[in-house]
């Protein structure tokens, strides 16, 4: 079987390398009933491993029916003493299984593999480097689901993108190829049977919790088997796990003092509703210059189908010469008790007219809001609200569409377009996306402000919206800004509006506004420069950056 990423010459000079510090490596392998073939596969790919410091710990919990399975194990194990065998007297459950392989190991660094899959020969070497260079206390990599029995049958490849917390609340993305160091384990606890099903994500849940360093290797080490029964063939065949995925996540949200319920998604992936702390004035700020139809959906949408009950909005009025325009401000005052009309005269500059209208702001939340949007899911605020109370949380974007229902924003990548663009801008919506990320909520660098939210608190400390940046990537701009405070980007497709791009402002193509945006890219580019040659960290380098449907770019490392 042929396994790319790596030449024969670049396989061979991995296997004469020496790491200044030597890691062990504790391979745990939990066995049950193993097809005797996937067995030898998996051995012969870890003997195959171009590190050679390594363990494999074969807990066998295999029934008297399948005697062949010990066997073969200890077979291997006679002719490398580097794998360790132990017949179990009872099947201890996945948990106890993968927990009698783990006691068996001595190693630095445990690493998790499946009875049925297989390694690429450079893993171990490439997460060696990852511990040697980066300090890694977890890695993870990139895998590829292949239709058994042909290696190169690859009929799915999981690009991940680097560790995100409300990511992997969401979704057990890390997933395979995985190892961590053995103190990390011993402090968070191993497996819990009461988790069996989706044991995996309650482990990583608390291992990520607890970990100092966390990197992600972007390259397929490990390739996941599809065949009739196993979890990569069929949902089906793992229905009992989601109500333990559910709790899994439920309770690491109360290990971290957040009230919270996980509910299914889609199998696999979980919706999380936390409880909000009190009902904080949440101020919406709507930018608007005439267009009196627009702002007339948008306006009503907010006041008629909103079920937050704590809100204000100010309509930052700029440069509006229409009667019907103030007619309407008048009307709307007389409607709505919660609005104020806030002037900021001058030239269009979307990031002054929103940071001057929101100097008059009361609330604890500011909510940037276009004008040319218009809310369908009541709860929008709330789905917002519950992640920017989190002192961890620095911005909340929602799902928009355009009006035909097609996605015209699920979150912001860096390098999409050149500079920044809108992933998955023109699915159906329904759409579950590249490997179901629009299912759940997800961190990403950067969300529009055509539907924002973050607190007063943040929005003071990073100064609001750059006004050097009139047009176009304000809102990237300060997702950036955001970020380098530590502070984490949130997206939910829980929080649903349309955006009818374009209305409120005109298509406008002039030579003037090209070179406006022109002047803005260069702009970007010079602040951060260093950021895009470096890559989204929530995207992943293998996908393309010239579509915005996470399609595999063609020189990717897999």
């Amino acid at each position: 079987m042929s396994i790319p990423l790596y030449t024969e010459e670049e396989l061979a000079a991995q296997r004469e390398r020496v790491f200044p510090k030597e890691v062990l490596f504790s391979i745990a392998v939990p066995l049950y009933n193993t097809p005797v073939r996937f067995l030898r596969e998996m051995i012969e790919s870890v003997l195959a491993q171009t590190y050679g410091s390594w363990q494999l710990c074969l807990a066998d919990g295999s029934d008297p029916d399948h005697p062949e399975v010990e066997e073969v194990c200890r077979r291997y194990a006679k002719a490398d003493s580097r794998i360790l065998y132990r017949r179990l007297g009872e099947n201890l459950g996945i948990s106890g299984n993968s927990n009698a392989c783990i006691g068996m190991g001595t190693g630095d660094y445990i690493a998790l593999l499946d009875h049925d899959d297989i390694l690429h020969p450079a893993a171990l070497h490439d997460m060696m480097e990852a511990i040697s260079g980066q300090g890694a206390d977890l890695v993870y990599t990139d895998e590829a689901t292949f239709q058994d029995p042909d290696l190169k049958n690859i009929v799915r490849i999981h690009f991940k993108p680097d560790f995100g917390p409300d990511t992997l609340l969401g979704n057990n993305y890390i997933c395979h190829f995985t190892a961590f160091r053995r103190a990390l384990l011993e402090r968070t606890g191993g497996f819990r049977s009461a988790y069996d099903g989706s044991q995996d994500h309650d482990l990583m849940l608390r291992l990520t919790a607890e970990a100092d360093r966390i990197v992600h290797i972007p390259r397929v080490l490990y390739y996941w088997r599809a065949h009739a029964g196993s979890a990569a063939e069929s949902t089906q065949a793992k229905d009992y796990a989601y109500a333990a995925g559910c709790r899994a996540v439920t309770d690491s949200l109360r290990a971290r003092g957040i009230t919270a319920e996980a509910g299914i998604s889609l199998p696999g992936f979980y919706r999380i509703r936390c409880a909000l702390q009190g009902e904080p004035l949440v101020t919406i700020v709507i930018p608007t210059c005439d267009h009196v139809e627009e702002l007339r959906r948008c306006l009503a949408s907010v006041e008629e189908k909103t079920t937050y009950g704590n809100f204000e909005v100010i309509l930052a009025e700029n440069n509006s010469v229409e009667a019907e325009t103030f007619a309407f401000y008048e009307e709307a005052l007389k409607r709505w008790k919660n609005i104020r009309v806030v002037s900021v005269p001058g030239p269009f500059n979307y990031s002054r007219v929103n940071n001057e209208a929101l100097k008059e702001a009361a609330g604890d939340y500011f909510l940037l809001l276009n004008n040319d949007t218009e809310v369908i899911t009541p709860d929008w605020i709330q789905e917002m609200l519950m992640y920017a109370q989190r002192p961890d949380v620095g911005a909340v974007g929602a799902m928009l569409y355009y009006p035909d229902d097609r996605v015209q924003h699920a979150g912001v990548v860096l390098g999409l377009g050149g500079v920044a663009g809108h992933v998955f801008c023109g699915l159906a919506r329904g759409s579950a996306g590249y490997m179901g990320r629009l299912l759940y909520a997800r961190n990403l660098t950067a969300v529009t402000a055509a539907c924002m939210m973050t607190g007063r608190d943040v929005w003071e400390e990073t100064g609001g919206l750059n006004e050097s940046f009139p047009l176009a990537f304000n809102d990237v701009d300060l997702c950036l800004r955001i970020r380098g405070t530590g502070r984490l980007i949130v997206w939910t497709p829980w929080a649903e509006l349309y955006h009818h791009e374009s209305a409120s402002r005109g298509e406008d193509d002039s030579p003037d506004k090209k070179a406006r945006f022109n002047r803005e890219i260069r702009h970007f580019k010079e602040l951060w420069g260093r950021e895009l040659a470096a890559g989204d960290p929530c995207y992943n380098p293998n996908l393309t950056l010239r579509r915005p449907d996470c399609s595999p770019r063609a020189d990717g490392h897999f």
